[in-house]
């Protein structure tokens, strides 16, 4: 229905900016979303007249206040962030590593909350970053335990963790492990990473113990409880 395309259409252009980036041109967001200028123009206009626009005196296009508003509205409603926060700032302290909290939204993954490490070469997901599932040591635990068939997911369940080096970004290493809510729900995954020089497997092999200590804490102050992870096993 025309509604639909209409409203796929403004998303397309929302989504066309990248991190870090302060503002489009009309022609670069046609370039982006496959429109026709005149159709971005016209959307652009709709979503400035909602405050999710805002176009500069030079003519191009940068997120409003709405857009921020409404991922700032996404943050609060994760209520678990006060919970997650702590015992991510303990796990960092402890590996020395950056911590990270990742949540399933559809075939994505995105970061609720970071605590960044204390080394100065480190590290850290953005908060509200969308990252697949497929690649890196979060998302094969997200997908293991959201009942993935097949290898390696048989193999994550065992383990109880899963750490990759260098698959979603040949820099990165990491390691992640599930936490659990009530009725042996999945809530997310706690992943801890770092620069892949010094994140090898003996190095992931030693976080691994204060990581399933964070998410068994985090599993029991969320309502679940760490036999869901041992069932699994």
């Amino acid at each position: 229905m025309p509604s639909v395309t209409a409203v796929a259409r403004a998303l397309d252009i929302l989504d066309a900016f990248k991190p870090g980036e302060t503002a489009l041109t009309l022609g670069e967001l046609g370039r982006r979303t496959r429109l026709h200028k005149t159709t971005v123009l016209r959307i652009a206009r709709t979503l400035g007249a909602a405050r999710y626009l805002v176009q500069l005196p030079s003519g191009a296009w940068r997120l409003g206040p709405a857009a921020g508003w409404l991922g700032t509205r996404y943050h609060r409603g994760f209520d678990q962030a006060v919970v997650i926060e702590p015992v991510l700032s303990e796990l960092a302290r402890k590996t020395r590593e950056s911590a990270a909290f990742y949540v399933r939204e559809g075939n994505s993954r995105i970061c609720v909350v970071r605590v960044d490490g204390p080394q100065p070469i480190r590290y850290h997901a953005r908060l509200g970053e969308v990252l697949p599932l497929d690649k890196g040591a979060a998302g094969r635990v997200l997908l293991a335990y959201s009942d993935e068939p097949g290898e390696p997911y048989e193999s994550v369940r065992r383990a109880g963790h899963h750490a990759t080096f260098g698959e979603r970004d040949p820099a990165v290493g990491s390691v992640a492990a599930p936490v659990f809510g009530q009725n042996h729900v999945l809530v997310g995954v706690v992943a801890v990473t770092g620069p892949i020089e010094r994140f090898t497997p003996a190095a992931a092999a030693k976080h691994v113990r204060f990581l399933e200590n964070a998410t068994a804490r985090l599993t029991s102050e969320l309502g679940g409880h760490m036999r869901t992870v041992r069932r699994w096993r």
